[in-house]
């Protein structure tokens, strides 16, 4: 019984997941990817639960793939860095690259943290520009952090979306002071926050207080 209350419960999160993905208009391979619902039960349930005229679109074809979409200066890049700050604090990505999650398959509760993200940036936001497919995209490419990657700016600790290759230490974009990639290591005295550190306090457990003066920052 037991068994069965869990498989049953399993289920029941991975379509309360997929419906707030269509809901999203997330494209079907994307909706597949975090849930493992087959095309046709996908299929089945935009038919079931979401109404004609809802004024929902299914899209086709290929999903986002182009990193410079989120480096533009324009109204872009500033949503595209107001939404890495709050995927961080929603902990649907880390603070530093790790690719190897990505070949894991993905769970239904990380996929539940970036639709809170996405919704809650949606909300802060006044005119959000960036749909859930490009959301997805961005924290997939942050993750991975082979092309784009986020730092953490040594002066007033906003967090910036950076190219993971440069010839010159990028500018902050609330501050505009330079990144260096490497910060020399301060001696600690009495158990400090480490220098460049922001999510740290000195038990080494993230700090929340930090995190939102960051997403201000933005």
């Amino acid at each position: 019984m037991h068994v069965t209350d869990e498989r049953y419960k399993r289920d029941r999160l991975r379509l309360e997941l997929a419906l707030r993905l269509i809901r999203h208009e997330a494209r079907t391979h994307t909706i597949r990817h975090w849930t493992g619902l087959s095309d046709d039960r996908i299929r089945k349930l935009f038919r079931s639960y979401i109404k004609p005229g809802a004024g929902l679109r299914r899209h086709r074809g290929k999903s986002p793939h182009q990193i410079g979409y989120f480096l533009r200066s324009s109204g872009i890049g500033a949503d595209a860095h107001a939404l890495a700050s709050i995927l961080l604090l929603f902990g649907a990505i880390p603070d530093r690259p790790d690719p190897a999650s990505l070949r894991k398959v993905p769970t239904i509760a990380r996929g539940r943290l970036l639709c809170d993200a996405f919704e809650a940036y949606r909300r802060v936001v006044p005119r959000p520009r960036i749909d859930f497919e490009y959301a997805a995209f961005l924290a997939t490419a942050l993750t991975a952090g082979d092309e784009i990657r986020l730092r953490f700016c040594p002066s007033c600790q906003a967090v910036n979306i950076v190219e993971a290759i440069t010839l010159r230490d990028p500018l902050c974009r609330s501050c505009e002071s330079p990144m260096p990639e490497k910060l020399p290591s301060p001696a600690r005295s009495g158990g400090g926050r480490a220098f460049g550190d922001p999510f740290s306090d000195p038990s080494g457990q993230p700090n929340h207080t930090d995190r939102m003066r960051i997403i201000n920052k933005t």
